[in-house]
Parts: C-alpha cells; structure tokens; sequence
C-alpha cells in the first residue's frame, strides 16, 4: 500500500471519494517532525493498557474537570503527548498504518450521527439561516483571512497558503460536541454549530484537493463539478435513503414486549450509521460522513424515540470513541514538530483561531438581528480538529514539495485549538447561558437571532468527555 495506507485503501479518505487524476502518494523516507512515522514498537497490550488507565482516570477525574478550566479532551491529547515517542515512548503509532485513520473514520461517524440526532425538525425548518450564512459566507472568508495570514507571516506562495486556508476552514464535530449537546445553551445556537460542523468538512474537501493537485509535482487533474456531483449529492442521497428505511425499519417503543428494549433500539440507530457511511462510499462512491449526518437528521426527524435511546445508551461508547482519538492524536505529535514553523506559524494559528473565525462570523451575519453575544459565541466556538488533521494527512501523502512544513502548521493550529476550546467551553457555556432570555411564552416561536431561545425537550444531556 502506499505512504498512507488508510487514505488509499478503497480510493477513499474517511469517505471522501479521491479523483483518479490525483497523483498517487509516495513512501517517506524518514520521520516527519511533526508527526511520528515509526512502525508500531509496542504490543498491543501497551496500548489497551495505557488507555484503559486513562479512560478509568478521565471517569473518576471527570468531576473536576467540569468544576476546573482544563477539558478531559485536553487532558488527553496531553497524556498522549507525553506518553508518546516525543516526551516517553510509551505509545507509538504509525501514520502508514490502517489503524489511525480507520479510528478517525469511526470516530468522525459514531460524532457526527449522535449530533445528527440532536437536530431538531422544527428548527431545522424556520432557522435555517445562520448555519447557510456561516458555510456559504463565513467559511470561504475564514479561508481567505488564514490565506492572507499565511502569506504574510511564512512568505509561502499564494497557492500553498490557499491550501492552508482550505485545511483550517472547517470547524470540527468532535470538539463542538460537547457544547452543542448541551441544553444550557441556547436551542438554536446548538442547532446552528451542529449543522455547519456537520457539513462543512463535505465543503472544504474540493478545495484541499484542487490546491494540493495544484501543487503536486508532476501535476495533477481536478475536476470539480465531478466532484460536487459523486460525493456531496450522492452523499445526500444515500443518507436520505438510509434515514427513511430506518426510519420505517426501526422497532418502535412498543416492541419491548416483543422483546426489544431501548438499548436495542439504540444499536440499530448505531447500524444505521455504519450503513449510510458504507452505501455512499460504494461505486459511485460518495461522501460517506455526509451520508451519515444526513441519515442522522432523518431519522431523528422521524423517529425521535430513536435519537432518545441513542442519546441514552450510546454516551459511554460516544466518549470512548472521542477520547481514544484524541490520546492517538497527542501520541502522533512531537513538540520539535510544533515549535517547527516558529513564531510564524504560532502567528498563523493565533490569527486561525482569534482572528479569522470571530472575524467571519460576525461579517457572514452583518444585517441579520444576530446580537454581539450570540456572534461571540459561534465566532469562538469553531474548532478545529479531526478533520482538519485527516485532510493534512491527505497532503502529506502527495509529492507536494511543502507538505511538511503544512502540515506541521495544521497540526500546530488543531493542538492550540484543543487546548483553548477544551478549556473554554464551560465557561462559554455559563457565559452564554447567563445572557439567555427566560424561555419564551407557550405557542410563541423562539427567536432564530436571540440567544435563550429554548432547550432541548427531546433528550437527556450527555456528559462532557
């Protein structure tokens, strides 16, 4: 297989069909700086030991961790970091292997179908507004502003800092989870961060793959109406169609008779995930996260009873999911590799995450009746994270002659974001919540601009990981 083995299996990327015109990636002769590229050195034991440890301690520290400013998420990319080749060598991964980007990949769909279920239908229909500002304006202008920055700071070429505009875009649905799926926050907040991180990873994809075909040697060919057309409208489709047969499939509260409980329930909502993801990357292949998120609203939309059987008896395994890829990503870091770009790339990720996104937000939702504290809101609370590493892997595996030096940027900018959002949300959370309106009166519809818009009537509150 190739350099990155998880990326080509299949001709697919976290199901994210890759165009044949693409040049095929290379083996790396040596270590990056910024991430491990060593073969597994330690038997599989180490492993479920080490994060076993950790998953007993994140549950017993997990009280402190909500009264104090440091997440369970930072704590373990932090762990990771110090368990991993860069501090102890505890723990190694290796990139080229099929096991990093087969976690991200079920990481990335177990999030994104829980979220999915927390969309609510009514919302989805009147407030659709700000979440289609924030993807068709906000997104292209926060790329822009990294752009800008990039160049300036680093002096790398407009095509190359385009690129790194493209990879630190989207906001992630693995660390925006813990706040949209929490009720003290206002309704359509949660509902509008939902949505746009749920989609906006689909969007910045052609962008990542033209630029890095641009940049490739030897060239490369992209055409992006196909694109559109394979992944985002079959990616729709196929989680329409799931969605609706599970939707209609689906044992309903009344089958406990018959000998189907809710954690059954929630299982088969769990299948449905994996089924829509395996259907949209199918030939024709399309994007199988979309086809997730998408399978997600629809059957929470039509049948809620299955999203509260989720929300109830998937917690546990959401969290593992969550936090094992995050001890995996700490693992993969090196702090000779975050310091590697110096203080122009610490430049660029302050200007990512203070600047571009705060700064986007707050022009995509110019003229609506928006207040500053709900911008302030959603212009923080963009992060970045999973997918933005998992594109930057995607560069690295090309013949791209700065692939290094992008990625360590990438990586720099995601590690800052963990820290900073994982630290922040609990007090954004009692920040926003303390500026929330008292709920509104019985038949009048919450405001899609204001912030105490509601909360969710529909499902318990996960835990924070």
């Amino acid at each position: 297989m190739g350099a990155i083995h998880w990326i080509w299996a299949g001709g697919a990327l976290g199901g994210w069909n890759l165009p044949s015109g693409l040049p095929a990636p290379h083996l790396m002769a040596a270590p990056l700086p910024g991430v491990i590229a060593h073969p597994v050195s330690h038997p599989f034991e180490v492993a479920a030991l080490v994060l076993g440890g950790l998953l007993a301690m994140g549950a017993w520290l997990s009280g402190l961790a909500r009264r104090s400013f440091v997440s369970l998420t930072a704590a373990f990319v932090l762990a990771g970091l110090l368990l991993g080749p860069g501090v102890t060598g505890v723990v190694r991964f290796d990139t080229r292997s099929g096991f990093v980007g087969q976690l991200a990949t079920v990481a990335l769909i177990v999030i994104l179908f829980g979220d999915g279920l927390e969309v609510d239908g009514e919302l989805l229909q009147s407030h659709w507004a700000l979440p289609l500002r924030k993807l068709v304006l906000a997104m292209p202008l926060t790329a822009a502003i990294v752009a800008l920055a990039t160049r300036l700071l680093t002096g790398m070429s407009w095509t190359e800092s385009l690129l790194v505009g493209a990879l630190l875009s989207p906001t992630d649905p693995v660390l925006s989870s813990s706040v949209v799926t929490n009720p003290r926050v206002p309704a359509v907040i949660r509902h509008s961060l939902n949505l746009e991180s749920g989609l906006n990873d689909g969007l910045a994809l052609p962008a990542v793959l033209a630029l890095g075909s641009a940049l490739a040697i030897g060239g490369g060919r992209f055409v992006w109406w196909r694109f559109v057309l394979e992944n985002v409208v079959l990616g729709f489709a196929a989680g329409i169609a799931v969605g609706l047969a599970a939707a209609l499939l689906a044992p309903r509260a009344a089958d406990d008779a018959a000998g189907i409980p809710g954690h059954q329930r929630a299982l088969f909502a769990l299948g449905a995930a994996f089924a829509a993801y395996g259907l949209a990357v199918l030939t024709p292949q399309g994007n199988g996260l979309i086809a997730t998120y998408v399978a997600a609203i629809t059957l929470g939309i039509r049948r809620p009873d299955i999203g509260r059987e989720f929300a109830r008896h998937a917690a546990a395994l959401v969290s593992i999911v969550k936090l094992g890829i995050f001890v995996v990503f700490g693992a993969l870091l090196t702090l000779g590799g975050l310091a590697h770009g110096g203080w122009a790339a610490v430049g660029v990720a302050a200007v990512t995450l203070l600047v571009a996104r705060p700064a986007a937000v707050f022009a995509a939702l110019a003229g609506t009746d928006t207040d500053r504290a709900t911008k302030a809101f959603m212009g923080w609370f963009g992060p970045r994270g999973v997918a933005t590493m998992t594109f930057s892997l995607l560069v690295l595996g090309q013949q791209i002659a700065s692939a290094r030096r992008i990625f360590d940027l990438a990586a720099l900018t995601v590690f800052c974001s963990i820290l900073a959002h994982g630290a922040t949300d609990t007090a954004g959370v009692e920040w926003i919540a303390a500026r929330a309106r008292p709920p509104a009166p019985a038949g009048r519809e919450p405001s899609a601009v204001k912030p105490g818009s509601g909360t969710d009537r529909r499902r318990p509150p996960r835990t924070k990981p």
